[in-house]
């Protein structure tokens, strides 16, 4: 398959890429990654990288704006995404061929070449596979290691989740020996604005863990608004809990102005089919869905204590 996929980006003038709504540093960095090796390899293609852009994700990279006839004739390749309805900016459907680049269970295997790793910590990390295992095909820049190093560290909660593997590390080491000041990254990925900071802190402070180690955690419209913090920077802290003794899952219940995030985390037991059965998806223990009530939110929390209720005794 990746011979494949490198053969398809020799054929096209013109590469679209796209990732999916709401990113984090791995959709960037896999999105931004793939586009700048591609430029180092072929400099007489044109390339793109589109989608709305995220501003506390502005350190990473920089999006294009393009008209609709730039489709015609082009390969579109998606990255990170596991459903079409997640693709940030739905005229990728416009272009002439596409292709899936994801670690995500593959419920929705779209495009025309598919690419899935569930196994792969993160989908920069599938990225740099592609430019390592090309014989030469592909060459990479400093500024496309910057991205997915970047990519890897976050997707793997800084090499902290079980997610991460020996080629994990492998790749990270090797893509720090290019030209790009760690140091500064981190300081733009892990810097919290103060406000977040007191926001974190009420949080540790009202957090729910009962005696089937679920935790809830509900982040009204109203809270956030008295914090001043932004759906993108609450997204910062859903992985705080991991460090509480005795927990087994928790849920994030982050409201919008038209529904209600839901964030799972766990620390053994699977959580994405309980996030499918909400119209979500994810990985087995870092998953997301959305609800429209907070009475819908009282039923996922009471699904989650089931199944985590159940995986003890199984």
């Amino acid at each position: 398959m990746k011979q494949q996929i490198i053969d398809k980006i020799k054929q096209y003038d013109t590469i679209i890429l796209h990732r999916h709504v709401r990113p984090d540093p791995d959709a960037y960095g896999s999105q931004g990654g793939l586009a700048e090796i591609i430029k180092a390899t072929f400099p007489e293609k044109t390339v793109y990288t589109v989608g709305a852009e995220e501003p506390t994700l502005y350190f990473m990279r920089r999006l294009d704006q393009i008209e609709d006839s730039v489709y015609e004739n082009a390969l579109v390749i998606v990255c990170d995404t596991a459903n079409q309805g997640r693709i940030c900016d739905q005229r990728y459907k416009l272009g002439k061929e596409i292709i899936k680049i994801d670690h995500h269970p593959n419920e929705d295997p779209y495009g025309d070449l598919v690419w899935v790793d569930v196994n792969a910590a993160a989908c920069s990390q599938m990225i740099y596979e592609l430019f390592k295992t090309s014989e030469g095909q592909l060459k990479i820049s400093d500024a496309a290691a910057r991205l997915l190093y970047a990519g890897i560290v976050s997707d793997t909660g800084r090499f902290l989740y079980s997610s991460t593997t020996i080629e994990t590390m492998q790749y990270a080491g090797e893509l720090m020996q290019y030209e790009f000041d760690r140091q500064e990254l981190f300081n733009n990925m892990y810097e919290k604005e103060a406000h977040v900071l007191k926001l974190e802190g009420y949080i540790l402070q009202n957090f729910n863990l009962d005696d089937t180690g679920v935790a809830e955690v509900r982040l009204t419209g109203s809270l956030l608004q008295k914090f001043g913090a932004t759906q993108a920077e609450t997204s910062l802290l859903v992985s705080i809990l991991g460090s509480v003794k005795g927990i087994q899952s928790w849920v994030f219940f982050i409201e919008e102005a038209d529904q209600i995030r839901v964030r799972f985390r766990s620390k053994g037991p699977v959580i994405n089919g309980l996030a499918m059965k909400y119209g979500g998806g994810g990985h087995p223990l870092a998953a997301g869905a959305s609800i429209y009530s907070w009475e819908e939110a009282d039923q996922v929390t009471a699904d989650l204590r089931t199944l985590v209720a159940g995986s003890k005794l199984a």
